[in-house]
């Protein structure tokens, strides 16, 4: 409602004085502001806030009078009276000094356009000449306590207990004095009028008196600390026409300040409370209506520490009242008892460094115009005074806090419900974000926008989807700040009204006269361009805007006539675009609903009026007709206390008993706020409805009125919505109350299931309460989310504390007050309305309104919050709960799909003492597990492992681990079993709360790290730079190269460190028996992902299990697994390819070697992932892993590290971009690379020329490989198998591959004598079923296995050579190694056991038969490209 801003202002004064300023009273307009010291009266002006003039009292007058003590202002401003100690009343004359003379001017540069006189411009831009002469003083003969102005009299109370009446002009009848004692008290007027008990105020005189124009009364407050309001019977006070009633049991009252919009009157109590009372109509007597008090909850320091209530002051729109105490501190609350402020906690009463400050201690405040400021005079402590130290003079000052406010404070209208709109005095504070987030609005402005009379496409006259631009709503908690234009502000300062349109993108603002609006698209104010036309109209009622119209209620000083008129957004502002529509009576409050305003007149009358569109007419002009007025003046007592008026489609009967459904969505009813308390008036059905066959004339005649309803009391603001849907019309429907300490209420349509008839003895509506903890000021309807704004701190360091001495002077106001910032906030409230349904047993209703909100995306979060909220009050009662709510709750939540997740994540909010309590109520954790298992719902399963560990046994939690644990495994879900293999160490080691890590993390390599991680590491660095798009798929390598697989890695001494622990042996079991069920259904795919991500030992156990699980029994049905594991296509052969000259060697090596590095992306992943693998390899990186040592492997990982890294910079990485990663079987794209780089080729071997059919075949051959990825994976397998000794898997990956090299190695280990026999023979009989295969099958695969006929001559040459099982130990592969420690580029000779694989495949081989030119040529390229295979 009213928010600090920045620091506050300090206002020195310019004349040096030895007293300090103790009391300001601003003038009623707030334009002038009385400003007392002991001898001194001074006039401030508010804008600029200058001092105007000072009268200071001659020392003579001073002791005759006394020293000053408070002052009144005549309402019109043209006098003064001032108390003096001694019993006088001094009255000063505020003389003009004439209309040419002013204190101040501005002054504007040459050419300005402000320079322009126009009407009012002088007297508002400048601070005027004043003076100030006295008159007669008036002694009244006794300590003056407190005076009150009327109209035309000064109410004087005085200590010897008389009311005085003097009247201001001083001449007439001189004043009349009423003694307390002859006015008769009583707790009501009728008891009063009986003879009743009444108040004995002999000797007791009134301490503070306040009169209030709405009560016709005057609240007081005596000195005895009783509270009373004294009302006359007649127009005139006479000793026998006043009467008082007296509120019961309060004794500790210290002043009084009243409310006149909403009737109140605010007591402050020695206790430091406020007591708000009201005046019961029917009987006369004082009520409570609520407390203003700090609570222990939110200030336990300075509970019951802050003093007597020093004073209250009401802000000018009575919507919020500021307190300050004796012992210092403000705090501000809205008029229901909602605390906005309070200056005694957080960033207000301590410093950075923790230390507490002193509060600012305040004698007198009061309202600057329209509430944008807060005048206040601070007061030193006192000191005692040394008689002979000189008087210093020193200048006194004022402090100025800034305030911004809510629109709906002065102008409720409901064109936009959606976005909060605040104003400072200066500018403008909207939710609504950028132009560019809102999705409503075009990026760029079509031509036809430029049109005057043109609205944006994308921007309907109805209010945009908002659940669909609730990001833009929600998305930060910055403030879209607009400046009001300076041209109009310096002339019309205040601005007292503003209105945002129903898209949130067009403001309209207004001040003392005229208006002016601003568009959020052009980031422009459109003014008047006529001065003249501005200065002639002044708002009444308020402005609201209609689709593009800016509707206003104003008056018109020229015809001396209230209008309403309609300004259109786009055309110029000048009254000749307006539409201009006379009334009858001062309009003071206007809303607009739908195609309807309504205006509520100075009259209690109440009128609507329809706006359409004149369809004949070339510019859009409006036309406004009046539909109905309805006199209210029976039930509100005075025209000022109707706080807003809306147009409403709500009804009781919500559309259900309706016969005609159109009907719904029109105008039935009119809410209004009097005084805080919500009336209704429906339309009047009970009457005969005789339907109208004209519709035009069914349309016209509306239906009366009825007599109206009280929905509320203590309501500050209304929402309500014109829009309908039939998904959300339990929100859409509603009515949306806010009732200040109350909190929120809703008025909940309540709707028969399936159009079912409605029971007889339900409802159709139902208010509903609920308490949020933010100030709301905008209704999401559709969200289910309230809007509001909050204010913030920010303390600033630069400053230390000041020293002894007043503090408004002495101490910097940023070392005094923290900067104020204000904050966007939001509240869900759905989980407040489904509980408050569950409690009335309105299950039925809750479900269908949670069902209507199930597709928001916080929706989980709202049951979250429900069973939170709920189990936190019933577990932490003192008192047993007759009813339980826990588990109604719980019920309903297993109508939604996500209740599991529910539960468990409230339990894991929540703290265990409350499990119990919630776990009774919801079902058996173990129950709620197994549940998630058979829903394949792990993550939540997971989450219930750690309440089962909790709550049961260590056994139990194994139990249902490991129960996770090998369905995670077996769904590949490779994050959760980490999670699980840390899980169950803990268990085990009986360190629960701080499990031991794992290696399923990934570490930085430390100087003992084995090299088969660095290995891994820089593969994984190769891959993620040159296939951004493989790391998203399930297969993730960035992962799997990133892991332990060798036997000596960091992560293999961790495992073995506690070998004869049993939770790492069964472990060990799980991950076993997994990988053996992997290898057994031929799932390579899976278990390579399986050893990587979980950094299972894969070579080490598959070593173990080389004659057992790891043997191959069928290849022909392996093969076929692997081809559709991996997508890798089976080989077809081509028309030509039993002719074609390719069958030549040499042409072949060398077509394959350039025709690889031509295959776009592919080939450069392909280098990059395939060439570190011998690079590496060549440094013993792995292996050599298990014997090697700590230093040799460091040196060797990290000699082998940048060969992946250098090995890739080529032109071809441009083309990359234009072409498809992954499978080569695009041969449209691979074909026209294939294009573009055979110059490369024909450069180096210009005799080389190629047919038709030849580049058919390589075309072919492309066809027969898979994806890239595939390809990687499966090197990275064979990688693995063949460290493992398991050579049946190596046979079979290479004839996947197609690659004879792998073959030829794989014979080549099988001359050892260390190979068993079964091996061999397994082998042999292995290819002998794919040939048969092939032959029958599968003719794709024949050229290949020609290519490989001598090898399997070989074979079938050896097999019954007996071989020694232990030639396949690491050491022995170590020597195949020892001789290849160059870098790829510079290798030559020998080639250890993966680079042969790599070199002969790619016809590197054939190096050795070729002219020494040419391998020099080639070896640089081969660097880069000769480790890709095919």
């Amino acid at each position: 409602m009213y928010f600090l801003t920045g620091w506050p202002r300090r206002l020195l004064c310019p004349l040096k004085s030895a007293e300090e300023p103790f009391h300001i009273q601003p003038s009623y307009q707030r334009i002038f502001f009385a400003v007392l010291s002991e001898t001194q009266l001074s006039i401030w002006f508010s804008r600029p806030s200058v001092l105007i003039v000072s009268y200071i009292e001659s020392v003579k007058a001073a002791a005759r009078f006394g020293h000053y003590q408070q002052s009144e202002w005549r309402p019109d401003d043209s006098m003064i009276a001032v108390v003096a100690s001694k019993g006088y009343i001094l009255l000063f004359d505020v003389v003009g000094g004439g209309d040419d003379k002013y204190l101040y001017e501005p002054v504007y540069p040459k050419g300005s356009h402000r320079v322009k006189v126009n009407p009012g411009y002088k007297e508002e831009q400048c601070a005027p000449v004043l003076s100030l002469e006295m008159k007669r003083p008036v002694d009244l003969e006794a300590p003056i306590t407190s005076l009150q102005s009327l109209p035309e009299d000064l109410v004087v109370a005085t200590a010897d207990g008389y009311l005085h009446i003097l009247h201001w002009d001083g001449v007439s009848n001189g004043h009349k004095a009423i003694s307390l004692c002859t006015v008769p008290f009583s707790l009501d007027l009728q008891s009063s009028r009986a003879g009743g008990p009444c108040l004995d105020l002999d000797g007791v005189h009134i301490r503070d008196i306040e009169y209030c124009v709405t009560l016709d009364g005057f609240a007081v407050v005596f000195d005895d600390g009783r509270l009373g309001f004294i009302t006359p019977t007649a127009s005139r006070f006479t000793t026998d026409q006043l009467q008082g009633v007296w509120a019961a049991d309060v004794t500790d009252g210290t002043c009084v300040a009243v409310n006149n919009k909403y009737r109140l009157m605010a007591f402050g109590c020695t206790s430091g409370s406020v007591l708000v009372y009201m005046v019961e109509t029917t009987t006369g007597s004082m009520q409570l209506s609520h407390k203003l008090e700090l609570t222990p909850k939110h200030y336990p320091d300075v509970w019951n520490k802050t003093g007597p209530v020093k004073m209250i002051r009401w802000s000018p729109d009575y919507s919020v009242a500021m307190v300050t105490w004796e012992c210092g501190g403000l705090s501000l609350w809205s008029v229901f008892g909602a605390q906005l402020i309070c200056t005694l906690g957080e960033d207000f009463a301590y410093r950075s460094d923790g230390t507490k400050k002193e509060p600012l201690k305040i004698s007198s405040m009061c309202w600057g115009a329209e509430g944008y400021h807060l005048w206040v005079t601070g007061r030193s402590e006192d000191v005692p005074e040394d008689m002979d130290s000189p008087v210093t003079l020193k200048q006194s000052g004022i402090l100025q806090f800034q305030f911004i406010r809510s629109a709906l404070t002065v102008n409720p209208c409901t064109s936009n419900q959606e976005q909060v709109l605040l104003h400072g005095e200066d500018r403008l504070y909207l939710t609504w974000g950028d132009t560019t987030q809102a999705q409503s609005v075009p990026d760029a402005p079509s031509p036809k926008d430029k049109s005057p009379h043109h609205r944006p496409a994308s921007l309907p006259a109805t209010p945009p989807d908002l659940s669909q631009g609730l990001g833009t709503l929600l998305g930060h908690k910055h403030w879209h700040v607009v400046q009001i234009h300076s041209t109009y502000l310096e002339s019309n300062w205040p601005i007292r009204f503003a209105a945002i349109d129903s898209a949130g993108q067009c403001m309209a603002i207004a001040g003392r006269r005229g208006f002016a609006h601003y568009s959020l698209y052009t980031r422009k104010w459109k003014l008047f361009g006529n001065i003249t036309q501005e200065q002639n109209l002044t708002l009444t009622g308020g402005l609201a805007w209609w689709n593009d119209f800016i509707v206003i209620a104003c008056y018109n000083f020229i015809d001396q006539q209230e209008e309403l008129r309609l300004y259109p957004r786009s055309s110029n502002l000048d009254n000749a675009f307006a539409s201009t529509t006379r009334l009858h009576a001062d309009t003071l409050l206007l809303n607009v609903f739908r195609n309807m305003v309504v205006l509520f007149r100075a009259d209690c009358s109440i009128c609507l009026y329809s706006i359409t569109m004149k369809p004949d007419s070339s510019t859009p002009s409006p036309c406004v007709e009046l539909l109905q007025e309805v006199s209210m003046s029976r039930y509100i007592p005075h025209p000022g206390l109707v706080v807003s008026v809306t147009l409403t489609s709500v009804r009781t009967e919500t559309g259900i008993t309706l016969k005609t459904p159109q009907q719904v969505c029109l105008a039935e009813s009119i809410m209004l706020n009097i005084a805080g308390q919500l009336i209704m008036l429906q339309r009047d059905r009970s009457g005969p409805q005789v339907r109208e066959k004209d519709p035009v004339l069914s349309q016209k005649k509306l239906l009366p009125f009825g007599s109206p309803v009280v929905l509320a009391q203590c309501v500050e603001i209304v929402w309500t919505t014109c829009r309908s849907s039939r998904k959300k019309r339990h929100l859409l429907e509603a009515l949306w109350l806010w009732c200040g300490e109350a909190g929120m209420k809703v008025w909940l349509p309540l709707f028969p299931r399936d159009h079912r008839k409605p029971q007889s003895f339900l409802s159709r509506r139902i208010m509903l309460p609920f308490h949020i903890n933010i100030y709301p000021l905008a209704v999401l309807f559709e969200d289910a989310l309230v809007l509001g704004a909050t204010n913030e701190t920010v303390l600033y360091d630069g400053v230390g504390g000041g020293g002894g001495g007043p503090q408004l002077v002495s101490e910097p106001l940023e070392a005094i007050f923290p900067f104020c910032t204000v904050e966007r906030t939001s509240h869900i409230y759905l989980h407040h309305i489904l509980r408050q349904l569950l409690v009335r047993n309105l299950g039925e209703q809750a479900l269908m309104l949670a069902q209507s909100c199930a597709g928001l995306p916080y929706f989980p979060h709202v049951l979250e919050l429900m069973v939170h909220v709920v189990l936190e009050e019933e577990a932490t009662s003192r008192e047993p709960i007759p009813d339980p709510l826990l588990p109604t709750v719980a019920k309903f939540i297993t109508e939604f799909p996500f209740f599991l997740q529910t539960i468990v994540h409230c339990a894991r909010k929540t703290e265990y003492a409350l499990w119990n309590y919630l776990f009774a109520a919801v079902g058996n954790p173990k129950d709620l597990f197994e549940e998630c298992l058979m829903a394949q719902d792990l993550d939540t399963a997971a989450s219930y492992l750690i309440i089962l560990q909790n709550m049961e046994a260590p056994a139990v939690s194994r139990q249902h681990a490991t129960l996770l644990f090998n369905t995670a495994l077996e769904q590949g879900k490779w994050d959760l079993c980490r999670h699980m293999i840390r899980f169950l160490k803990a268990i085990g080691s009986g360190e629960a709360e701080t499990p031991p890590t794992t290696p399923t993390t990934q570490e930085p390599a430390q100087p003992s790290s084995a090299g088969g991680f660095e290995f891994f590491r820089h593969r994984s660095i190769s891959l993620s730079q040159s296939a951004d798009s493989i790391a998203a798929a399930k297969f993730n390598l960035q992962k799997t190269f990133s892991m332990p697989s060798g036997p000596s890695t960091k992560g293999a001494e961790r495992w073995s460190k506690d070998a004869d622990c049993a939770e790492n042996m069964y472990i060990d079991m799980m991950l076993w028996r997994h990988a053996r069920h992997l290898l057994e259904q031929v799932r390579l795919r899976e278990l390579g992902c399986f050893s990587a991500q979980l950094g299972f030992e894969l070579i080490g156990w598959l070593c173990r299990e080389r004659t057992r699980v790891a043997r191959v029994d069928d290849f022909v049905t392996a093969l076929k697994r692997l081809h559709s594991d991996f997508l890798w296509p089976f080989p077809v052969i081509p028309a030509c390819a039993l002719n074609s000259p390719l069958k030549n060697g040499r042409c072949r090596s060398v077509l394959s070697t350039h025709l690889l590095k031509s295959q776009s992306a592919d080939s450069l992943l392909n280098t990059n992932m395939e060439s570190a693998l011998p690079a590496v390899s060549s440094n013993h990186s792995w292996l050599d892993g298990l014997g090697a040592g700590p230093k040799e492997m460091d040196s060797a990982s990290s000699h082998g590290a940048p060969v992946p890294q250098e090995a890739f910079l080529s032109p071809l990485i441009n083309k990359v971009d234009e072409c498809s990663i992954g499978s080569a079987t695009d041969l449209t794209e691979t074909s026209s690379m294939v294009d573009g780089d055979w110059t490369m080729v024909d450069e180096n071997f210009t005799t080389l020329c190629l047919s038709q059919s030849e580049l058919e075949h390589i075309s072919m051959e492309l066809a027969n490989k898979g994806p890239h990825k595939s390809q990687v994976q499966l090197r990275y397998l064979l990688h693995i198998f063949m460290e493992a000794g398991c050579l049946e898997w190596c046979v079979i990956i290479g004839l996947i591959l197609r690659d004879s090299g792998i073959i030829k190695q794989v014979v080549g280990f099988l001359e050892s004598p260390d190979v068993l026999p079964e091996t061999i023979t397994n082998i042999r009989s292995g290819l002998l079923a794919v040939d048969t295969w092939a032959s029958s099958d599968c003719l794709g695969y024949k050229p290949f296995l020609k290519l490989i006929q001598p090898q399997l001559q070989k074979l079938l040459e050896s097999a019954e050579e007996s071989v020694n099982p232990e030639s396949f130990q690491p050491a022995s592969v170590t020597k195949l190694l020892e001789p290849a420690n160059p870098r790829v580029e510079e290798r030559g000779g020998a080639v250890p056991l993966g680079l042969s694989l790599a070199l002969e495949a790619s016809g590197a081989g054939s190096l050795e038969g070729r002219p020494e030119e040419e391998q020099k040529q080639q070896s640089p390229e081969e660097g880069a490209y000769d480790c890709t295979l095919s």
